[in-house]
């Protein structure tokens, strides 16, 4: 085995998603484009798939049938270490789309992403279960995730 890629399924703009995703994102590049051809289900000369690259992440983009649709079941997960790249990363990938409870967002394009900070992931794992509700509580009532207000949820808990 090489590797595990995940595949995006769009209807017509793989190659508009990833370059979006491409911009919005730093260490990041489409690699490769591949068109359908005759006796294809698509147009010939049409995308039909898009390799890139999302910093460390491989992904493809695929333009398939209607039946398959994106949804939240699958999600990317953006791991913030502060508050502006979470302010960053929940503008630029929820323009277009819509802004979801939890940090979670919905792109123009249909996909989930969950813009979490790192800080959270640790807060959650601390093994104390009264912090833990703590924090899960203020996440609850939160759209976009604000770092300070979770720490305080997690500092002001008893152990």
């Amino acid at each position: 085995m090489t590797g595990i890629t995940t595949c995006l399924c769009f209807q017509n703009s793989a190659e508009e998603a990833a370059e979006y995703y491409c911009s919005i994102f730093p260490d990041s590049s489409v690699n490769a484009v591949t068109y359908y051809t005759e006796g294809g289900m698509g147009n010939p000369g049409d995308v039909l798939t898009v390799s890139f690259t999302l910093k460390t992440g491989r992904f493809m983009a695929f333009n398939g049938p209607a039946q398959f649709q994106l949804t939240p079941a699958i999600s990317l997960m953006v791991e913030c270490e502060n508050q502006d790249e979470i302010d960053y990363y929940w503008e630029k990938l929820s323009e277009g789309g819509l802004k979801e409870r939890c940090g979670w967002v919905k792109d123009k394009f249909g996909v989930s992403w969950q813009i979490v900070p790192v800080r959270l992931l640790n807060m959650l794992n601390s093994g104390v279960k009264e912090k833990t509700a703590a924090v899960t509580l203020a996440l609850l009532r939160m759209y976009k995730l604000i770092i300070t207000e979770l720490e305080e949820a997690f500092n002001s808990s008893q152990q």
